[in-house]
């Protein structure tokens, strides 16, 4: 065997026993576990890269947004906990509203049925986001937030407008 050979084989061997060794700590679970979510946003942007790119038509951004706005969601899942998919489920409606309206401001020839839809989608998605946040906690401080905001409001008018 040759001492290039040698060397190649070596590195071979040792790089087998090093991801042996973190497979078995664990490492590579932690991984799949924390950032499987990659495996929706990488898809997602290479899409919209094609099609910035001129490589690809604007039929590329409906899936492209939608995997973006899902692997978004998924990361947000996995740093609070699974339980937040209870209160956030309505952002998967926006993923396609978000799709669809891509698609529709990029596409060179506009198809009617597409805006309204997607507008549709979104503003439902909205509304349901709110209506599940009103079941948390969280709905104290934008009552809170809207109290302050009314009561500076209330005392300062006559006065200047440099508040806002």
């Amino acid at each position: 065997m040759s001492d290039n050979n040698k060397l190649t084989t070596g590195i071979v061997i040792l790089a087998a026993g090093i991801i042996i060794l973190l497979g078995k700590l664990g490492f590579f679970s932690f991984l799949g576990k924390a950032l499987w979510p990659l495996l929706l946003l990488v898809p997602g942007i290479v899409l919209h890269l094609l099609y910035y790119s001129r490589r690809g038509p604007a039929e590329l951004l409906l899936p492209g947004g939608v995997l973006i706005v899902y692997s978004i969601l998924f990361f947000v899942s996995n740093f609070w906990g699974v339980g937040t998919i209870k209160y956030t489920w309505p952002l998967f409606i926006l993923g396609i509203a978000v799709g669809l309206f891509e698609y529709d401001s990029a596409s060179s020839r506009r198809q009617p049925g597409i805006f309204v839809p997607a507008l549709v989608l979104g503003l439902l998605s909205v509304i349901l986001l709110g209506w599940t946040l009103f079941s948390l906690n969280i709905i104290y401080i934008i009552a809170f937030i809207l109290i302050i905001g009314g009561i500076i409001l209330i005392t300062a008018r006559g006065k200047s407008r440099r508040l806002w």
